[in-house]
């Protein structure tokens, strides 16, 4: 038996459901994904008329700088003008442009000996019957099981509590982020994307952030070289820090006993992320059943750090380098250079990665391996493995 559902134009059979119900949703999906992108816009155009008032907040979204995928840690960060596949919404939106399929990545990692967790996790699928790509992406970095002191306190005694543990809890410390990409072609060799993102900062009970802005980035796409440019935060990120003043109540009456003052109790700041500006040159060469890509980045960042890197003014410069062996598209080796310091004494200190990828069928394996060596390493190695597939 055969069930027959009418729409405007045409019944349509029992055997073309999956395929009916799936064109519905894609195209509600991509109406609303134009909506929100368009809101985006409007909203992003007018931020910086609001951020007056605001503090300029150094490392305000650097969580992010971590990116996803292993591919790119394997090559030192160094993936601006070559990236071409889902991971593309965070490294430059104009690499989702030319994606003709379905492609999902998950990728987990954990920093600093397995304190930090991270998450990365997005989809992207193309448009039919326009050129171009969406592309949803997640990021999560937290710490976990952060210890709650601030009732074990007695403040009437000014001491801990008889049974402090009683009164201890346990808080995460998160970030999150949500990306919303397009990208599509200008022609052949030119290639533009934009993606509006959300971000949400939660110090457990205590304080909360939500921030919004906009990425846009385009690629050339030569025969030789490639070439990308990616703007984060183009339009400025906003920060609006919400603060729970009940939770701090635990120190309004406590003396710091080394100190002999009592303690301030923190108030909420909205905060500014000034952009952060990411230009990237590729070059494929190919040896018969060998291709060799070779990549370099540069990001440029106006918010005065003179921690590391190369400084000019209040602008300062992160190099990246970043190199692929790849045998007959299913077996990968890699290899890079990021976290190039200068210390006061001009001493050069880099951190190498390496890095493997293995082609299966529709499955993408990859992992990276980074802070082995250099100042990084003190806190521990950085393991990453993600998993694509492509239908």
């Amino acid at each position: 038996m055969k069930l027959f559902f009418f729409t405007s134009s045409a019944p349509v059979q029992g055997d073309n459901l999956h395929l009916f119900l799936k064109t519905c949703c894609k195209h509600r999906m991509i109406t609303f994904s134009r909506y929100l992108l368009t809101v985006f816009l409007l909203v992003s155009f007018f931020a910086p008329a609001q951020s007056r008032g605001f503090e300029l907040a150094k490392y305000g979204s650097d969580f992010l700088s971590t990116g996803g995928g292993a591919r790119p840690l394997g090559m030192g960060s160094a993936y601006t003008a070559i990236t071409r596949d889902v991971l593309s919404g965070y490294w430059n939106p104009a690499g989702l442009s030319g994606i003709d399929n379905w492609q999902f990545v998950y990728m987990h990692s954990e920093r600093f000996a397995g304190v930090v967790g991270y998450d990365y996790g997005a989809l992207a699928m193309s448009v039919d019957n326009s050129g171009g790509v969406l592309a949803l992406s997640f990021f999560r970095q937290g710490v976990d099981g952060i210890k709650n002191t601030l009732h074990a306190w007695d403040p009437e005694q000014n001491r801990p509590r008889s049974n402090p543990e009683q009164y201890i809890t346990e808080f995460s410390a998160t970030d999150l982020a949500f990306f919303l990409s397009y990208a599509q072609k200008i022609n052949p060799v030119w290639h533009w994307g934009v993606s509006a993102k959300v971000l949400r900062s939660r110090l457990g009970p205590f304080a909360s952030a939500w921030g919004y802005s906009l990425d846009a980035g385009i690629q050339r796409r030569g025969e030789r070289y490639q070439f990308g440019v990616n703007v984060m935060d183009l339009t400025t990120m906003l920060k609006y820090w919400t603060v729970n003043e009940k939770e701090w109540e635990g120190l309004k009456n406590f003396t710091n006993p080394l100190t002999e003052q009592s303690e301030e109790i923190p108030s909420g700041a909205n905060e500014v992320v000034l952009p952060r500006i990411k230009i990237g040159v590729g070059r494929v060469v190919d040896i018969g059943n060998v291709i060799l890509t070779l990549a370099t980045d540069a990001d440029i960042l106006m918010e005065g750090r003179k921690t590391y890197y190369l400084n000019v003014g209040r602008i300062h410069i992160e190099p990246h380098l970043g190199a692929e062996l790849a045998y007959q598209d299913l077996l990968f080796l890699r290899t890079g250079i990021t976290d190039i310091h200068l210390d006061d004494r001009q001493n050069v200190f880099v951190s190498p990665t390496l890095g493997a990828g293995l082609r299966v069928g529709a499955f993408m394996v990859d992992y990276g391996f980074n802070s082995f060596a250099g100042i990084a390493s003190d806190l521990g190695f950085t393991h990453r493995i993600s998993l694509q597939l492509h239908l």
